[in-house]
């Protein structure tokens, strides 16, 4: 097996020679064969254990048990305790996912901290074939249904060409010790009940179900891609950008007859699940909206706004103070008085100093705003100006207004108020201009 080792990482991970790696450790027979491969390929690596304190006696002895294993080959180990319950029950999430993000978290950080260049666990073929049949069972896209990534991110899974069996008996061969961490033996957990009962009678039915399998992955990764080769494709055609959202447009998306299978491709990324309220969202009315914990998906009128979630900040006020040259924050602004009215623009105004009170303010839209719209006589409700100028929810809630004593001056970069136009009179003129 080492030869393979060596060879599937000169072939396959090359860029892991002359790299500093942090090596998964959890004491199990999968990690310590991964540890004694390594140091026999003399690759640069440290060793990081996870002690998650949920088996007492048996989580105290794996850790000293991984000490003393790398201390006998002079290799660096670090380790953490975790009070994992606790953070599960604080974060109210199950203990496999705490752990896991626990763990992630912790590798992430030691990365950092000391310059190393990846993270190496000891998933292998088996592990792989487990999430497989995971993901189907609960109902799965193309990407549930290609296993265990090989490359992901920074992790690196350097033992997925090998199964269970070649680890086992490579461990036994080189007298390699190992801890047995006895909740493997629980059918608690999915995972196992598919180790111990189903894997085994579908090795039974066909002996040959790992290379199946491996087969089977690869012929589906060949699919992704000509999927994810049509998805940018389509996307280049349907959706456009820009510095705060992204827009979809349905009229094009739904010219063709996938589309349902382009917006999982496209918004699964940013954390979506509720693919059924998503599809209905195409036939509902504009400003129903569709919710990810990161997200915001919108219907607004013939397309999909997607944007991200911001903290509310329609009670904050930003001052201008009298004299003051630039605003930064929250949008970039400019003021200058000049001698005439040279250009007028959505992004340029000239007002009646004389008829501002200072300080000056930015804030947000509320309910009830109105102002008196440049060139027209009688006033507005903001409300009623939005609907003529067919702004979105995500529109609204981007505008900012331009007051003075709570009056006000502008909707920044749509519209002047008509009560601080400059007159024949004026001898104080201000430009205004925001940069967008």
């Amino acid at each position: 097996m080492f030869l393979q080792f060596q060879n599937h990482i000169q072939t396959k991970l090359p860029f892991l020679k002359g790299t500093r790696l942090l090596l998964a450790v959890s004491g199990g027979i999968d990690s310590m064969v991964l540890v004694q491969l390594c140091h026999q390929l003399q690759l640069d690596f440290a060793v990081a254990h996870c002690n998650f304190q949920l088996r007492n006696e048996e989580s105290e002895a794996d850790e000293n048990f991984v000490k003393t294993a790398c201390e006998k080959l002079q290799i660096p180990v670090f380790v953490q305790k975790f009070d994992t319950k606790q953070f599960a029950e604080q974060q109210k999430l199950s203990i496999q996912v705490v752990a896991r993000n626990l763990r992630y978290d912790w590798f992430y950080s030691l990365l950092a901290l000391h310059k190393y260049d990846y993270i190496l666990t000891a998933h292998h073929l088996d592990d792989s074939l487990e999430t497989f049949l995971i993901n189907f069972t609960r109902g799965t896209g193309l990407d549930g249904l290609t296993g265990i990534p090989e490359q992901n991110d920074k992790i690196v899974r350097p033992l997925l060409p090998f199964s269970r069996t070649k680890i086992e008996t490579f461990a036994k061969d080189n007298s390699i010790s190992w801890r047995e961490d006895s909740s493997n033996a629980s059918d608690k957990y999915l995972r196992n009940k598919l180790r111990h009962d189903i894997i085994p009678l579908l090795k039974e039915l066909n002996p040959s179900l790992l290379t199946s399998f491996e087969n089977t992955v690869s012929n589906l990764k060949q699919s992704q891609s000509l999927a994810n080769d049509a998805s940018k494709n389509i996307y280049q055609k349907v959706v456009s950008e820009d510095e705060n959202h992204t827009v979809i447009d349905l009229g094009k998306l739904m010219k063709f007859e996938n589309h349902k299978a382009y917006l999982f491709y496209w918004l699964q990324p940013f954390g979506f699940m509720d693919w059924t309220a998503i599809y209905d969202l195409i036939q509902a009315q504009s400003g129903k909206q569709v919710f990810s914990a990161t997200h915001i998906l919108l219907k607004n009128r013939d397309s999909f706004l997607l944007f991200p979630k911001q903290q509310p900040i329609n009670d904050e006020v930003f001052w201008i103070q009298n004299g003051q040259k630039d605003v930064k924050f929250p949008l970039k602004m400019s003021f200058c008085n000049v001698d005439d009215i040279s250009h007028t623009a959505t992004n340029t105004i000239f007002v009646d100093e004389d008829k501002l009170q200072f300080p000056l303010e930015i804030r947000k839209w509320q309910e009830g705003d109105y102002f008196y719209p440049f060139g027209m006589d009688g006033k507005k409700k903001l409300s009623k100006f939005f609907k003529d100028e067919k702004f979105s929810l995500l529109d609204k809630s981007n505008a900012w207004l331009l007051c003075s004593d709570n009056q006000i001056v502008w909707i920044i970069g749509k519209r002047q108020d008509n009560r601080f136009k400059t007159e024949k009179n004026t001898t104080r003129i201000l430009k205004i201009h925001y940069q967008e």
